[in-house]
């Protein structure tokens, strides 16, 4: 009964991942430019050895010398995925929120860590005049932060993302497209960075056709009835791993007992 023991563990396991990212995607709705996180699976096989026997027959009728190959598939998480399709834009009217049309496109902003991109464009102002994200990172222009000059009463952000104040361009929003954002990581707080030992090449994405919308904002990716069937789905798959492994113990305990017995 090991077999099903450990069948029934790493289904357990595996559907334990996936409920975790359900429920982050599920946390996430509300988030600014959120991108929903997907996982694939796939079967691997245990093998026996005379599996790999291709043994001659003689004739139609000739008895076979090995039992028929018997291979056991397990399902495994293959790979965790970023879904960067677009979201939706919602309205707000700010100036200073910000959406990006386009999928492959990012906001750069600065950290005490480093330069770091991002999709979320909701923005606001800091003490001094700097465009900042909610946590205080500054949005990134031609040639570093976009800084407006106190007493600004008009803020104008083209699809260029040319920034003009009281009529005056001050800077233009740094938009950056990369060859294949599936190279790309979350760190958290809406941030993405290049995966380790790979290279991403980024360009102009204004050069590819992404363009700024100001006063809307992009909403997450995420599909909250998609997300509760598949939430649903995923507690039904535990319970039945759960029924294979007390099933599993049940049957255990039961032929250990005759095997007691008889030997008692």
């Amino acid at each position: 009964m090991q077999d099903a023991m450990f069948s029934g563990l790493f289904g357990a396991l595996t559907t334990e991942h996936r409920m975790n990212f359900i429920a982050n995607n599920l946390a996430n709705v509300n988030t600014h430019g959120y991108k929903r996180q997907t996982l694939a699976f796939k079967d691997t096989m245990a093998y026996y050895a005379h599996d790999e026997i291709r043994e001659p027959l003689m004739h139609m009728r000739s008895e076979p010398l090995f039992p028929e190959p018997k291979n056991m598939a397990r399902a495994r998480i293959a790979v965790s995925k970023t879904d960067f399709s677009q979201g939706s834009m919602e309205f707000t009217g700010n100036a200073l929120d910000l959406c990006i049309s386009g999928e492959n496109a990012f906001f750069r902003v600065a950290t005490p860590s480093g330069e770091f991109l991002t999709r979320s464009g909701h923005f606001v102002l800091s003490s001094d005049g700097t465009v900042v994200s909610p946590d205080g990172h500054p949005l990134q222009g031609i040639g570093g932060n976009i800084v407006i000059p106190p007493g600004a009463r008009n803020i104008a952000i083209g699809g260029d993302g040319q920034v003009a104040v009281d009529g005056a361009v001050v800077n233009q929003i740094e938009l950056v497209s990369v060859d294949n954002p599936q190279n790309l990581e979350k760190l958290g707080h809406n941030l993405y960075k290049s995966r380790e030992n790979v290279d991403v090449d980024e360009g102009n994405a204004y050069d590819n056709g992404a363009r700024i919308e100001q006063g809307f904002t992009e909403k997450a990716n995420v599909e909250v009835v998609s997300e509760m069937v598949n939430m649903i789905e995923v507690q039904r798959q535990f319970e039945a791993y759960q029924k294979v492994m007390q099933t599993a113990d049940t049957l255990d305990r039961a032929a250990n007992e005759k095997v007691g017995k008889r030997i008692g």
